[in-house]
């Protein structure tokens, strides 16, 4: 399959197209999401990110009032949606690899799962906190940081495993992706830090980075110029979410730390309906992409978060 920063030379300057789903709710099959991706695949996207989601737990009381501790995961089958995906529409797909949750060895194991089905990118995260706790903590004998993954792939990358007895290993040859934060993350003291941070992925060998989602374009042009002031010079694609309901307004900012325009949530709450915020959410993030495009940014990828009706309807305007 074809590497994210070969769609984007190959592109020869023009932006390209991606978008990312989630996997479905643990019972549920997966035609729900053919369908949901099938009217898209007339704009031609480059690549289907698949979030990973780490796992959480839950108490199941047992005789004399104790209680269990059970681990689940609500959306499981990351690997498996890629594989589907790729077989059903011929296109390339991007897991999403991240610390929660996991070991080394079984990020390992995985990583060798998806260099057997012919998956070529990943996108290294840290992944977010269980959501009973009130920080990250990583799994015992796996990674802190997106950093410590972002090493590890590419110790694959040069033949090296975890059992240093592995004799003619063969190397893998994934290309690296890595979030970026316009609105810095979170946990970052201030924006610089957030950026050091960045900067010390790509010098361990990320090859492009996929923006958290943003409403204000200044917000991206500015990081990308912070970004290049700060020496890192790979491709920065641009994350997009349009907006679809009124809970939005604080459920987005209250999960990612973003901050909305006055004159998007001004627009939104004149809306007497969903239907109506939707429609503001399409044309919000149309005109979004139409000016990022006029930059000649190296991408635009929407976040679905499961639906796909309105992005169908930005793309028919944009490509």
């Amino acid at each position: 399959m074809t590497k994210v920063v070969d769609h984007i030379n190959n592109a020869q300057g023009d932006s390209i197209f991606s978008i990312e789903i989630l996997p479905p709710m643990k019972g549920h099959g997966i035609q729900k999401l053919f369908t949901q991706i099938e009217p898209l695949m007339e704009f031609q996207p480059k690549f289907i990110d698949v979030t990973y989601h780490r796992e959480e737990y839950m108490y199941k009381k047992r005789e004399h009032g104790l209680l269990e501790k059970i681990s689940i995961r609500k959306r499981p089958g990351t690997v498996g949606i890629c594989a589907a995906l790729m077989n059903r529409f011929h296109i390339d797909t991007i897991p999403h690899i991240i610390c929660g949750g996991f070991t080394k060895e079984e990020t390992e194991n995985a990583l060798i799962d998806l260099q057997f089905l012919g998956i070529d990118n990943v996108l290294a995260l840290r992944g977010d906190a269980i959501k009973t706790e009130s920080q990250f903590s990583p799994t015992e004998g796996g990674h802190n940081y997106a950093s410590d993954l972002i090493e590890q792939v590419r110790a694959m990358n040069s033949g090296q495993y975890l059992n240093s007895e592995v004799e003619n290993a063969f190397s893998t040859d994934f290309c690296i992706g890595v979030a970026g934060y316009p609105e810095k993350h979170f946990e970052a003291p201030n924006f610089h830090t957030d950026l050091k941070y960045l900067k010390q992925k790509v010098d361990l060998g990320a090859e492009y980075i996929v923006t958290q989602m943003f409403f204000d374009n200044k917000k991206y042009f500015h990081f990308v110029d912070e970004c290049r002031s700060a020496g890192i010079n790979i491709p920065i694609i641009a994350g997009i979410k349009p907006l679809a309901s009124k809970n939005q307004l604080t459920v987005l900012p209250s999960i990612f730390h973003i901050d909305l325009p006055d004159d998007l949530v001004n627009a939104v709450e004149k809306c007497q309906d969903n239907a109506a915020v939707k429609q503001v959410g399409i044309e919000w993030a149309t005109a979004q992409s139409k000016e990022l495009l006029e930059h000649k940014i190296p991408g635009l990828h929407f976040y679905s978060m499961g639906k796909s009706d309105n992005i169908v309807k930005i793309a028919s305007e944009i490509f």
